[in-house]
């Protein structure tokens, strides 16, 4: 008897879709899902630890390099709001009795996808939780540099 596939985590998809131009984002961050943790990984093929995967995933949708470093990721781009969220913005978290030690990428919906710990794998958490609403510490839009069609 094959044993039983392991179950598929559904992704709400929000009711108001990304713009355009931040969509990439949230598809490198989705296509992440599943791949293990792995304390300084950056890449699908050997894992990725949280910081590890906002770098790649800011790497593949737009070509923006990123510091391998949460607290440098912290200081990136502009403060946003939690009511102004948008797919791709970054979400901090204090996990280590300090703000800003655990980023992930928000999805939508109050969902972000991370890498969480040794052990576990790349998915799609709930910032509604009790665990993630006491630690939420903040989050940082990185705006993609677009061309536009009018560019030489």
């Amino acid at each position: 008897m094959a044993p039983a596939p392991e179950p598929v985590e559904r992704v709400a998809i929000p009711a108001t879709p990304p713009r355009a131009d931040r969509s990439e984002a949230l598809l490198q961050a989705l296509l992440a899902l599943g791949v293990d943790y792995r304390y300084g990984g950056a890449a699908p093929s050997t894992g990725f630890d949280c910081s590890g995967l906002v770098a790649h995933v800011y790497q593949q949708a737009w070509g923006i390099r990123l510091p391998h470093s949460t607290a440098a990721q912290s200081k990136a781009g502009a403060p946003v709001a939690v009511t102004e969220l948008e797919a791709g913005d970054l979400v901090f978290y204090d996990t280590l009795n300090r703000p800003y030690s655990h980023v992930g990428i928000y999805v939508g919906d109050g969902r972000f996808v991370h890498a969480p710990k040794t052990g576990a794998r790349v998915r799609v958490e709930s910032m509604k939780g009790a665990y993630w609403a006491q630690r939420y510490s903040g989050a940082r839009r990185i705006e993609p540099a677009i061309e536009s069609a009018a560019s030489p």
